[in-house]
C-alpha cells in the first residue's frame, strides 16, 4: 500500500507541469485567435480603420440579427434625412435580409421592409417601377398576414394604410393615374376607419392625412387639373402645419408647390405671399448661401410673373437678395449665379431698362464662357440676346455677327452631342467631343442650313433666326462685305482648328 501510494504521488508530480503546459497553450491560442478576429474586424469593416474606435465594438460583427436590423433601420433613416437616398437604400435591401431571418417569410414585419424599401426607390428618379414591384410583393405578404380573429391586426392594418399609400404614389410616378387615386382613397378610407374604432390617436391620423393629401393634389397637379389641386394641397399644408409646426422645414416644399398652383390660376398674391412665407422659414434655418438664394429668387420670379408694376420694387429686392448670396461663389455657385443673373437681366428688359441689362449681359459673358463652355446654351441665349439689343438699336452688323455666333453654337452643341453618342454605340468606346468640334467647324455662313437640318425648318428658333438673318442682309453695312472664297474658308477653319487645340489661345468671347 505504501508503495501504491509513493508511485501515486510520483504520478502526480509528473502531471503537474504537463497542465501547466496545456494552460499555457491554450492561453496562446486565445490570444492568438482575439489578434486574428481584430484583423478580420478591420478587413470586413466599411469604414476606414482610424474611425473603428469611434464606432460600434468590434463584437457588432457578431450582433443577434435583431440589433444588427435595428441598426441598419437607424442608418437608413440617417441616410434618408441627409437626403443620401442611394446609401439609404442599400441600407433597407440589408433590412428586408434581416428581417426575413428575424421574423419569417409570411410576418407583416418583412412587409413593412418591402414597403420602406419601395419608398426609397421613390426618392431616386427613374426607379419608380422597382417601387411598384416591391410594394406588390408587400401586398402579397400582408394578404397572408392578415388571419381571424382580426382584433390583434392593429399592426398590419397601419401596415396596410402605408402600403396604400405607397402604391399610390408609385403609380403616380409611373402616370398611372387611375390607379393611384384608386389606391390613395383606400389609405385615406382605411386611416379614417381605424381612427373611428380608436385603433390610432387624433395625432396619427393627422399625419397620414397631410401626406395623402400632398400625393392626392400632386396626381391632380400632374394631370394639369389645378383647380382640384389646390383644396388638396391647402388641407395637406394644414395638417403639417399642426403635426409639425408652421416654422417647420416640412412646410417649405408644400408651400412652394401650392404657390405654383395658384400662380397657374392667376392668384398672383397669393402665391408671392406663400413663397414669401417658405423664404422666412428656410432663413429662421441657418441656410447656406446658395439655399438663401434659391429661396429669394422664388420670390423674385413669382413677383415678375404676375406682371403687374406694383410687384416690380419685390422682384427687385429679392433679386439682388439672391444674387448677393452668390456673388462670390465657385463652381455649381457660380453658375446658378449667372442663371440668376440672366433672369434678372430679363426682368430689366420688361420693365424698359434694357442698357442696364445689356450691360450686366455683355460683362457677364466671359464668365459664362469660363463656367458652361464656348458651346453652351447659356451663351448662345447671351448672343441672342445682345444681337437682339444691337437690332433694336439699329446696328445691323454687330445684331448679324452675333446671330452668326449663335447659330454657329446651337449647330456645334448638337452635332457634337450626336457625334460622340453615334460614335460610343458603335464603336462601344467614348469620344470626345472637341474632335467633332473641330471636324465640323466649316464657318458661319454653312451654320443656319445646318441648324435647319437640325431643328426642322418650321421649328421657332430656326423661323426666327432666318428671319433675322434675312432682314439684316439686306442691311448696307451687311451686304457690301464681299463673300469669302472656298481658299479663305479653308483658312479659317485651320485656324478654328488651332483655337480648338489644348495648350493654344483662345479668341475672346467678345470676337
Amino acid at each position: 500500500m505504501a508503495i501504491t501510494k509513493k508511485t501515486k504521488v510520483t504520478d502526480d508530480k509528473h502531471v503537474a507541469p504537463k497542465d501547466n503546459v496545456y494552460k499555457n497553450m491554450q492561453e496562446s491560442k486565445e490570444t492568438h485567435i482575439s489578434n486574428h478576429l481584430d484583423e478580420i474586424v478591420a478587413a470586413v469593416s466599411v469604414t476606414p480603420r482610424k474611425k473603428i474606435q469611434n464606432k460600434l465594438p468590434q463584437t457588432a460583427l457578431f450582433q443577434p440579427p435583431r440589433e444588427k436590423l435595428h441598426l441598419c433601420e437607424e442608418k437608413a433613416k440617417s441616410y434618408s434625412s441627409s437626403h443620401k437616398h442611394k446609401e439609404a437604400v442599400h441600407e433597407l435591401v440589408r433590412c428586408i435580409a434581416l428581417t426575413r431571418i428575424c421574423y419569417g417569410d409570411s410576418h407583416w414585419k418583412l412587409a413593412e421592409a418591402h414597403i420602406n424599401l419601395a419608398q426609397g426607390y421613390l426618392q431616386l428618379k427613374g426607379l419608380s417601377l422597382q417601387a411598384k414591384q416591391h410594394a406588390e410583393k408587400a401586398k402579397e405578404i400582408l394578404t397572408n398576414s392578415l388571419m381571424p380573429p382580426y382584433n390583434d391586426n392593429t399592426d398590419v392594418f397601419k401596415c396596410s394604410i402605408e402600403l396604400f399609400h405607397t402604391m399610390g404614389r408609385a403609380l403616380l410616378s409611373l402616370q398611372k393615374f387611375k390607379e393611384a387615386s384608386e389606391n390613395l382613397s383606400k389609405a385615406e378610407r382605411l386611416a379614417k376607419e381605424l381612427l373611428q374604432c380608436g385603433r390610432i390617436i387624433k395625432e396619427e391620423w393627422i399625419e397620414i392625412q397631410a401626406r395623402i393629401k400632398l400625393s392626392s393634389a400632386q396626381m391632380y397637379q400632374s394631370q394639369k387639373k389645378s383647380k382640384e389641386a389646390l383644396p388638396h394641397y391647402q388641407e395637406a399644408l394644414e395638417y403639417i402645419e399642426i403635426s409639425r409646426g408652421e416654422k417647420s422645414l416640412e412646410c417649405v416644399s408644400i408651400l412652394r408647390e401650392l404657390a405654383g398652383v395658384e400662380q397657374s390660376l392667376g392668384f398672383y398674391d397669393a402665391s408671392i405671399n406663400h413663397f414669401l412665407q417658405a423664404h422666412l422659414i428656410v432663413l429662421s434655418k441657418n441656410p447656406s448661401q446658395e439655399e438663401a438664394a434659391v429661396s429669394a429668387h422664388f420670390v423674385a420670379h413669382a413677383s415678375i410673373a404676375s406682371g403687374r408694376p406694383e410687384h416690380h420694387d419685390v422682384a427687385e429686392q429679392y433679386f439682388q437678395e439672391s444674387m448677393a448670396n452668390l456673388k462670390d461663389a465657385e463652381g455649381m455657385g457660380k453658375a446658378k449665379f449667372l442663371s440668376i443673373q440672366d433672369d434678372y437681366c430679363h426682368f430689366l428688359q420688361v420693365i424698359g431698362q434694357k442698357e442696364k441689362a445689356t450691360s450686366i449681359l455683355r460683362e457677364s459673358l466671359e464668365a459664362k464662357v469660363a463656367v458652361f463652355g464656348d458651346l453652351s446654351p447659356k451663351v448662345a441665349e447671351t448672343y441672342r440676346l445682345l444681337g437682339g439689343t444691337d437690332l433694336a438699336q439699329g446696328n445691323h452688323s454687330g445684331a448679324h455677327k452675333k446671330l452668326k455666333k449663335l447659330s454657329w453654337r446651337k449647330m456645334m452643341v448638337a452635332c457634337s452631342k450626336t457625334v460622340a453618342r453615334v460614335w460610343s454605340k458603335v464603336v462601344g468606346e467614348s469620344r470626345d467631343v472637341d474632335k467633332d468640334i473641330e471636324a465640323t467647324a466649316h464657318g458661319s455662313s454653312e451654320c443656319l442650313q445646318i441648324q435647319t437640318l437640325l431643328y426642322g425648318p418650321q421649328d421657332k428658333r430656326t423661323l426666327a433666326t432666318q428671319q433675322t438673318m434675312d432682314v439684316l442682309a439686306k442691311a448696307p453695312e451687311v451686304a457690301v462685305k464681299p463673300r469669302q472664297t472656298p481658299r479663305a474658308k479653308a483658312a479659317f477653319c485651320g485656324s478654328a482648328a488651332q483655337h480648338g487645340a489644348p495648350g493654344k489661345a483662345r479668341p475672346s468671347a467678345a470676337d
